[in-house]
Parts: C-alpha cells; structure tokens; sequence
C-alpha cells in the first residue's frame, strides 16, 4: 500500500544554519503544543475504543517497554510511487505506466511520470531520514530500470549505476537499506510476450532479476524482500481487476477479459514459485558470503468475527486462509491452507518436488504491511447479499461485513481503511503462533487522508502511529519476535488507483514545486525515535 524536515537546497554558510536550527526549535515547540492539545481534546473526537487505546498507552509508558538496541526504525517507499524518471537512462515501460495511460482507471486522472521525483532529490530525501533519527530505509528497485526487457535483453548499466551509488549514500549515512525486489511493477514487456504472472516461464525471469541484483546490491544490502503484497497485486489484478493487467469476470468487475475464480490461483502459483526460487538461489549462491536475510512481505489484515458464533469465527478464520496464509503456508509448510483445500479442491495448482524442496527453507522473516481491520461474516452456512465477497474464490466469506451497520474501528474517510489498534497486536501474534516465532517486521503502517488540503497539523496520523506502535509493544511483550517498524510514508506521493487523493507522508508534498514541508508526525516520530534511542544508550551506561 500499499504505499516517504523541509526539501529544499539549504547553504551551507553558518548563518543559514543558524537560522534552520532556529526554525526547527520553533517548529518543534508547536509539535509539542500540538501533541498537548490532542490529549486534551481526544475523547470528543474519538471512538470508545481508541480511547481505550489512550489509556492502554499510558499504562503501557509506565511498564517502560524498551526496544532492543538493533531494533530497525525506518520508513518505506516504493519504486513506483516515488521514483519518477518514467523513461530516464534506459527504464522501459511497467506495467503501470500501460496502465496509468488508460482514461478511467486512476481516480484523479493521474499518472506517476514524476511522482515526488525520487530518482533525482533521493539525496535531499535522505537529508530528511537522517534529520528523523531512522536507521532503516525500506525501498524497492525499478524491475524495468535494470532489465527492460526481461530476460530477453541486456542488463541496464545506467539502473545499476543509479542504485549502486543510491546505496551507497544510504548506507554512508548509517541506515540500513531494506530492499524489495518488485513493489507491484514489473516489465511491461513480460506482460506482451507470455502474460507475466500466469505463465511459468516468469519463474525464469524473476529468478534471472534476482539473481542480478543479488550480485550488484548484495555486498551492501543486508534484508532482502522478493515481493509486496503479491496477495494485493494477484487480488486486484486478476480477480477484481482494478490493478494491472486487469483482468475479471465479468460478475467480479468491469472487465474485457479473464476468469476471476481460476487466473487468482494460477498467477499466485507463479509467485510463490519465484519466491522460492529466488530464495533458493540466495541461499545456495550468495548468502553465505553477504550474509542478508531474505523473506517476503504481506499485506494483513486482521478478521474478526461479526459474531460469536461457530461459523462466523470460523469464516474469519477462512478469511486469513484466503488473503494471509494463502502465499505463506506454502512458502513455510510447502502446501496450500486446508481451509483453501477443503472448497477448491483441484482447482489449486500442485507444487513440484524442487518446489517443496525448496519451501523447507522459504524464508528468514516475515514483512507485515498492517494498515486495517474488518468483521468476517459466514456465507458457506448462511445467505450473504450478492456482490459482498461470499463467493467459493473468496472462501465464502463477506470479508468486509458491518455489525450493527458499522465496520469494525473508526472510519477515515478512505472507502479501505479503518483505524483499529488492536489488529495490529492480533496480526501479530497470529503470524507468531502459525508460523513458529519467525522473526517479523512491520514492514508498513501508517494514516491516509484525503488530500483536501496541506494538512501540516496531523493530530490523528500521530494518534494512529502512537497507538498502533502500543499494540507493536504488546504483541512484543507476548513473544512476538518483531525486529522492526517501517512507517507508510516519509512522503505524500502516487498512492496507485487513487493517483494523488490520498495522502500518507509525514511530509507534506507540493506535487507542482515538490516541496517537501514536515508535518507535525515528522516530529513526533523523530522524537519517539530519540526517546527509545536514549532508553537504549541508559541501559548500556
């Protein structure tokens, strides 16, 4: 989200120094007003249970709950969204640069041509992770930008070029680059040659890319993801059709093209293949000597059950199987979810023996994108209204059902996403306990708001990340072996099909001038940081 103080060419003459240090103690003495104020007036703009949550925090506070000290704080990106540079040194086109080309599908009209123009102002965009404190950066390559053509044509020395020296600034300034192979994007090319995902021939391709990176990036980058959300891109993609390549049935949405029960399975087949072969060539290649991990990202959202009884509690539970667990049991089990077993029988694709082979070793963590939560409700036992997700391809479950004709936490205003804290804490424990204390980061989490204006004073994104971040703690202090926490995002940017209506960055950004402006959860985080920083620093004194 799937989808990073000020960004401007500051002198360096000690007098502008002078006067920035000013700015940012004024700046930080609002912050702190700010912060007050939100406290006073929380419970006239809060729901019951984020209240409960406000209390929980503090109570949390007093048990003085410490980070260990390799704990990674960091923010994420991707190339997509941020990059720009849309045919810069060599990129050919993705498949969202197609399909951003096509009227009607981005909600503003919109295209990622420039984005917040990373791929130039990266290194004033570092000046700003430096400024917070983080100690991670979580970003994804450009597949186009380094093998335009797949495996069909030559690796692009100019993309190389560009990460490698990106890389290496990052890690001059002592943060970590956390790297994800492809965020979404891949090669337009391999969708005109074979159909990408649902051809097997892309285990080929990715494992080539993989491989590519591994040799270029790998000396340097330590944390390796294959994918982002594949169960967002396979979802979207080809059973609702909303993302790229767009394809449906025709009762799942509007589409010329596709087969909403059957393509889902296959494409997801495909990745979970090249994940394992990507995984397989780290290891047997290439760990030993660069000593990463490399794992996956998924994006979760936790199921409750509308009501308590047996085929509700057991429909959320389908619910993970045919979202979560889905992409994971494979890669950690080496088999499908039974839940996903039992209704679609043959339908599901088998793996080979290398496959299983490989999936004994699938992975060294596990990244959790956790934004939102939703009520599940039966629909294998009980009548659900047509066009609400009940269909044997979703589990039979309305997996977005209201009770008492609410959803579950407190609406944004953003069709998606509601704000539920406690999801984060039982995603947590429930990734925890199915697959064995794997080590997990919270690879994204963050507000979005409808850009309806600058927005600089975010009280209710620092409430979100303050208590999302409590629930983090106590899902740690149960067991859960978090390693670190990625904050969606250092900067507004192209949030996919709502183009630029949705903002998400801690920094405001001016997608006429690109101007990069804090908002108040810039200071908050950058304080939240320090202070765990400084617990950290005590314990060794």
């Amino acid at each position: 989200m799937t989808s990073t103080l000020e960004h401007t060419n500051i002198s360096v003459a000690s007098e502008a120094m002078e006067t920035k240090s000013s700015i940012y103690i004024c700046l930080f003495s609002l912050w702190f007003l700010c912060f007050i104020i939100i406290n006073l007036v929380s419970s006239a703009l809060s729901s019951t249970w984020y209240d409960d949550h406000i209390s929980q925090r503090e109570s949390n506070a007093d048990e003085n709950f410490k980070f260990p000290k390799n704990f990674l704080f960091g923010t994420a990106s991707s190339a997509y969204q941020y990059e720009g540079a849309y045919l810069t040194d060599g990129k050919t086109l993705s498949n969202w640069d197609v399909f951003t080309s096509i009227p009607g599908k981005i909600a503003d009209g919109s295209q990622a041509k420039v984005a917040v123009d990373h791929y130039h102002r990266y290194p004033e965009d570092l000046d700003l992770m430096e400024e917070l404190g983080v100690n991670s950066y979580r970003l994804s390559l450009s597949w186009a930008r380094i093998l335009p053509k797949g495996r069909f044509g030559d690796v692009n020395m100019a993309g190389i070029d560009h990460y490698n020296i990106m890389i290496n600034d990052i890690v001059k300034r002592g943060i970590e680059p956390f790297v994800t192979l492809t965020h979404y994007d891949i090669p337009q090319e391999l969708e005109f040659r074979y159909q990408s995902w649902l051809n097997p021939q892309i285990r080929e391709d990715f494992e080539h890319y993989a491989e590519i990176c591994f040799r270029y990036f790998g000396d340097r980058v330590k944390f390796w993801a294959t994918f982002n959300e594949p169960n967002v891109q396979v979802i979207m993609g080809y059973r609702k059709g909303t993302y790229p390549p767009s394809r449906c049935s025709k009762t799942f949405g509007n589409c010329t093209r596709g087969d909403s029960e059957i393509e889902p399975l296959v494409a997801a087949h495909n990745i979970i293949r090249s994940h394992l072969a990507a995984v397989n060539l780290y290891r047997t290649k290439f760990q030993e000597q660069q000593r990463g991990k490399i794992g996956i990202v998924m994006n979760t959202i936790w199921f409750e059950p509308v009501s308590d009884s047996l085929a509700d509690r057991l429909a959320a539970e389908r619910a993970q199987a045919f979202f979560f667990t889905w992409f994971l049991d494979p890669v950690v089990f080496g088999r499908y979810p039974r839940e996903m077993q039992e209704i679609l029988g043959k339908d599901l694709p088998e793996f080979t023996k290398d496959d299983l082979k490989s999936s004994k070793n699938g992975l060294d963590f596990i990244g959790i994108n956790q934004y939102t939560s939703r009520y599940a409700k039966d629909c294998l036992h009980s009548a659900c209204e047509p066009g609400q997700g009940g269909s044997r391809a979703e589990g039979f479950v309305n997996a977005n059902a209201l009770k008492d004709g609410l959803p579950l936490g407190e609406q944004t205003g953003v069709n998606w996403f509601t704000i539920y804290p406690q999801g984060m804490e039982e995603m947590l424990m429930y990734a925890t306990k199915r697959y064995r204390n794997i080590p997990l980061y919270v690879t994204e989490n963050g507000f979005g708001e409808n850009s309806t204006g600058v927005m600089l004073n975010d009280y209710r994104r620092v409430k979100f990340m303050s208590n999302y971040l409590d629930a983090l703690k106590r899902a740690m202090r149960k067991g859960a072996d978090v390693r670190g926490y990625f904050t969606w995002s250092l900067l507004d940017n192209f949030e996919w099909i709502s183009g630029y209506t949705i903002r998400f960055g801690m920094y405001h950004v001016d997608f006429d001038t690109q101007e990069r402006t804090p908002r108040l959860s810039a200071f908050w985080y950058k304080n939240f940081i320090f202070q765990h920083r400084a617990q950290s620093k005590n314990d060794d004194a």
